[in-house]
C-alpha cells in the first residue's frame, strides 16, 4: 500500500514538471516569434529592431489604434532618440508615414505605407492562417481559459517590470 505522502509527493513532482513545459512551450514560443520577425526583416532588407518597429505599427493599424512615437517607443523598449532613429530609417525605406491628424497638431500618428502593407500581408499570411486553424481546434471555452492564463501572465510580467525591474 503506498503511503498518502509518496502519493502527494508525486503530484507535486508532476505538477511542477508541467509548469515547467509550459514555460518552456512560452520561452520557445517567444523565442519563434522572434525568429519571425527578424526573417521578416531579412526579407525587407532591415535591421530587426526597425522591423520590429515595423511590425507593431502594422499591428497597431490591424487592431485599429494608430500609434505615436511615443507609444511605439514603448512596446519596442526604446529611447525615444533611438525610436525617431528607427523611424527616420523606415520613413526613408519608404515603410512609414508620419502624420499629423489629430486636432492637436503636435500628436504624430504613425501608418504603414501602402507599398508595405501587402508585402507584409505576403510574409506573415502564412503564419495568420495556421495560427487561426490551430486556435479553430479549441473550443471557445478553451480559448478563453488560455486567454485568461496569458492576461494573468501578462500582468503578472508588466507589474514586474514596472516595479522589481524597473529601468534605473
Amino acid at each position: 500500500m503506498e503511503r498518502p505522502e509518496l502519493g502527494h509527493l508525486e503530484a507535486q513532482r508532476d505538477l511542477e514538471a508541467q509548469r515547467d513545459r509550459v514555460m518552456d512551450g512560452l520561452r520557445a514560443f517567444g523565442a519563434n516569434y522572434t525568429e519571425f520577425t527578424q526573417r521578416f526583416a531579412r526579407w525587407l532588407g532591415l535591421h530587426s529592431t526597425d522591423a520590429a518597429a515595423l511590425a507593431e505599427i502594422l499591428y497597431a493599424e490591424d487592431q485599429g489604434v494608430l500609434l505615436s512615437p511615443a507609444r511605439l517607443s514603448e512596446r519596442i523598449s526604446l529611447s525615444s532618440g533611438a525610436t525617431t532613429a528607427v523611424l527616420n530609417r523606415l520613413e526613408r525605406a519608404g515603410h512609414v508615414i508620419r502624420t499629423r491628424e489629430h486636432t492637436d497638431r503636435r500628436v504624430v500618428t504613425l501608418r504603414s505605407s501602402a507599398d508595405v502593407r501587402p508585402r507584409a500581408e505576403e510574409f506573415f499570411g502564412p503564419y495568420a492562417e495556421r495560427i487561426v486553424a490551430e486556435m479553430a481546434r479549441h473550443t471557445p471555452e478553451q480559448l478563453q481559459r488560455f486567454e485568461d492564463f496569458i492576461h494573468d501572465l501578462r500582468r503578472t510580467m508588466d507589474s514586474l517590470l514596472a516595479h522589481e525591474y524597473r529601468t534605473r
